[in-house]
């Protein structure tokens, strides 16, 4: 959908903001570009709207030399999100989202039927907040907003510049959350500049980390953390390298352990003569249907009275993930309920549970898979679990 082909941008002062840049980003692809300031990654994203043209080089969109095309119309068909918003304080939230389609020549109504129907996608009720004005909104809701109008027009590319920076850690991880539930939606092909490698990890399906002017790497987010390319990648993404990587390795069904099971309504002597005596201390309780209804201690099965069921004596369980879910979502489960293990779910399936001798296992795995080449499974190492 995007294509760099030697892109380069040098100004009249001699200063080279960007130096031979060669990419593509694929259609419905996130793309982050990562690094300190001044290394040229805004200037990147915004050559490709026109709004910095290149010194040489092309760079086309769906095939399209920009160079060749108007640059009013080429913005008109490229989404545009910035830190600040860009808001028309004169205008209502709803007239503002609808700011796009009616410069390309949508009737109103439409046009503001659109915006009602974005607004409402971002999480923002149009009934409730399009007659308001910017200045009401808090700094997350005029993002959203700033989101819904760049989208409005149901552009192909989205271009995003630092566009979660203005609000505090809780709102900003709020609305990376929200904004990566609609992309699964809408499927857009976004270049996303950031100088907060937590974000591009999180926000990229691949990551562009900038130096002076070039890309360093380019890559998968498990592969710059896994695998960084140079010594400039590795002292980028920080020494804790390893932990940022736990969000990104996803939980597969091959990482889990299968611990004794109880049925829900099987007697409570029966469920505790068939755990290993002095072994097993807990049993995950289940249901017909192989769906998690919660845990039981085996000492509360063996004390229990002959009329007594699984069922009677199990526990709700706290510290579960669905499977697919990240590392590093399973490991805070386990130290916000102070737990040993998670219960790891496919809907409300039970299909195994996460320790963190296999949490450690899965994250080797997927950096050693990364460095060979190869699938998670096809991965081979001695666990300390083996030795």
């Amino acid at each position: 959908m995007i294509r760099f082909e030697q892109v380069s941008k040098v100004y009249a002062d001699g200063t080279t903001a960007v130096d031979g840049l060669s990419f593509d980003v694929a259609e419905g692809e996130l793309v982050t570009l990562v690094g300190p300031s001044g290394c040229g990654k805004t200037t990147t994203m915004m050559m490709v709207n026109r709004l910095i043209e290149p010194t040489s080089g092309r760079i086309l969109v769906n095939g399209e030399d920009v160079a060749t095309l108007d640059p009013v119309r080429l913005r008109r068909k490229i989404g545009y999100v910035i830190q600040q918003v860009g808001l028309f304080p004169h205008r209502t939230v709803l007239d503002n989202t609808a700011t796009v389609p009616a410069l390309i020549g949508w009737k109103k109504a439409r046009a503001r039927e659109r915006a009602a129907e974005l607004l409402d996608l971002v999480g923002l009720d149009p009934k409730t907040h399009g007659r308001r004005y910017p200045a009401q909104l808090s700094g997350g809701q005029r993002q959203r907003v700033g989101v819904a109008r760049a989208l409005a027009a149901d552009p192909p590319v989205l271009l995003m510049d630092e566009p979660f920076g203005a609000v505090d850690p809780v709102v900003r991880e709020r609305l990376q959350n929200e904004f990566l539930n609609l992309q699964a939606t809408v499927r857009k092909t976004v270049l996303l500049v950031t100088h907060d490698i937590e974000e591009a990890v999180r926000m990229g399906d691949r990551i562009a980390v900038y130096g002076q002017g070039r890309i360093e790497q380019f890559d998968t987010p498990a592969a710059v953390l896994g695998s960084p390319a140079t010594p400039y990648v590795a002292e980028f993404v920080g020494a804790d390298r390893g932990l940022k990587r736990l969000a990104v390795t996803a939980i597969e069904p091959e990482d889990l352990e299968q611990p004794p099971v109880a049925r829900l309504e099987e007697s409570a002597s029966a469920a505790s003569a068939r755990l290993r005596p002095g072994r097993a201390r807990w049993a995950v309780v289940l249901g017909g249907e192989g769906d998690l209804h919660g845990w039981v201690a085996a000492d509360a099965l063996a004390r229990a009275g002959e009329k007594d069921t699984v069922g009677d004596l199990a526990r709700r369980m706290e510290a579960w993930v669905p499977v697919g879910a990240p590392l590093k979502q399973a490991f805070s489960e386990m130290l916000q309920h102070d737990a040993g293990w998670v219960a790891v779910l496919d809907g409300t399936r039970f299909l195994g549970v996460l320790t963190p001798a296999k949490l450690h296992e899965a994250l080797r795995r997927s950096v050693d898979a990364d460095a060979q080449g190869v699938g998670r499974d096809e991965v081979e190492f001695d666990s300390v679990a083996d030795a």
